[in-house]
C-alpha cells in the first residue's frame, strides 16, 4: 500500500542507502506511521522519491525518530543526477515519540525529491512516513 497522494502523483521509492528486509525503505511511502525504514547506523544516509511527472511541491512531513540533521534536494529532470539544495534543516530531539517537522519547499517543481539524513541523535535513525502537500 502507498500513502494515496504519492500514489496519485506516481511516487516510487527509487534509491535507499541501507536496507533492512525488517525494515524497508518502502515503508517510507506507505502512509503508515507504525512501519519505517531503518538506517544502518553511518551517515550520511539517503533517500529518493520519484513521480510519474514534474509536481509542484509546497511542502513536505517528515515523520522520523533520532534524525539531526537533514538535506532536502530537487531535480526537475528524468535522471536522478544534479540535485539543487532546497532546505537543510536540523530536527530537536524528542524523546519516546516521532519528530514530525513540516518543511516548506516553496513551491518547488519536482521530479525527484532527495533527502539526505546527514546526522542523527543515535546511531541508527528512522524514517516513518513521508507525505507531501501540492
Amino acid at each position: 500500500m502507498i500513502d494515496p497522494i504519492l500514489s496519485s502523483l506516481g511516487a516510487k521509492l527509487v534509491v535507499a542507502s541501507s536496507h533492512d528486509e525488517n525494515y524497508p525503505p518502502e515503508n517510507i511511502i506507505d502512509g503508515n506511521t507504525k512501519t519505517f525504514w531503518m538506517t544502518t547506523g553511518m551517515f550520511p544516509q539517503e533517500f529518493i522519491i520519484r513521480f510519474a511527472n514534474s509536481t509542484h511541491l509546497n511542502a513536505v512531513t517528515v515523520d522520523s525518530y533520532n534524525v539531526r540533521n537533514i538535506k532536502i534536494e530537487v531535480n526537475a529532470s528524468e535522471t536522478a543526477k544534479n540535485f539543487e539544495l532546497v532546505i537543510e534543516k536540523e530536527f530537536p530531539p524528542t524523546q519516546g515519540h516521532l519528530q514530525s517537522n513540516v518543511i516548506s519547499l516553496n513551491g518547488t517543481n519536482a521530479t525527484h525529491l532527495r533527502f539526505i539524513i546527514k546526522s542523527g541523535y543515535d546511531h541508527f535513525v528512522s524514517v516513518h512516513k513521508i507525505s507531501v502537500q501540492t
